[in-house]
């Protein structure tokens, strides 16, 4: 029985010297997997742009049409992207000038939340001619946005259902 309580205590004291060495090989494990999913794809810059831009669309029809909840949508769709740049694209000096366009969304905001057609047209001019200005400042001047003449997709109602 002596042998017996001895073996016992012997194996839960060496399984309790183990368990900081389990923890630590369970940390290093987490802190490697952490590691990789930091270093795993992150969109560039210019997945962000394309983004913004069918949203910059997709925004004016929904205006156009006056359905200002999506158009409220596509503000929200926006400025998520805007503030994923920094997060994902710190290394490039473009983002630097991305706050240029928080006055113009401001604007645009506004005029969809009080559903003004008027504030709406202007506010997505202003929205479009800082986008310009902010390509000219960051030497993409070669990519100039416009109002669009089509929708970005036709697989979508934009009159208000």
């Amino acid at each position: 029985m002596k042998n017996v309580l001895f073996y016992l205590i012997a194996t839960i004291a060496f399984s309790c010297n183990q368990a900081p060495s389990n923890n630590n090989l369970l940390q290093k494990k987490i802190d490697s997997l952490q590691t990789e999913i930091n270093n795993s794809y992150k969109p560039g810059l210019g997945e962000f742009m394309s983004q913004i831009q069918i949203h910059h669309a997709k925004l004016w029809f929904a205006g156009k049409e006056e359905n200002w909840e999506l158009a409220n949508f596509e503000i929200g769709e926006i400025q998520e992207a805007l503030e994923d740049i920094p997060r994902y694209c710190a290394d490039r000096p473009e983002v630097k000038s991305i706050g240029m366009i928080i006055p113009a969304m401001d604007s645009l905001s506004n005029a969809v939340k009080v559903k003004d057609e008027n504030k709406f047209r202007n506010g997505f001019i202003l929205l479009t001619a800082t986008c310009n200005d902010c390509h000219k400042a960051t030497n993409h001047g070669f990519n100039v946005i416009k109002i669009p003449d089509v929708p970005p997709i036709t697989n979508q109602f934009f009159k208000p259902q």
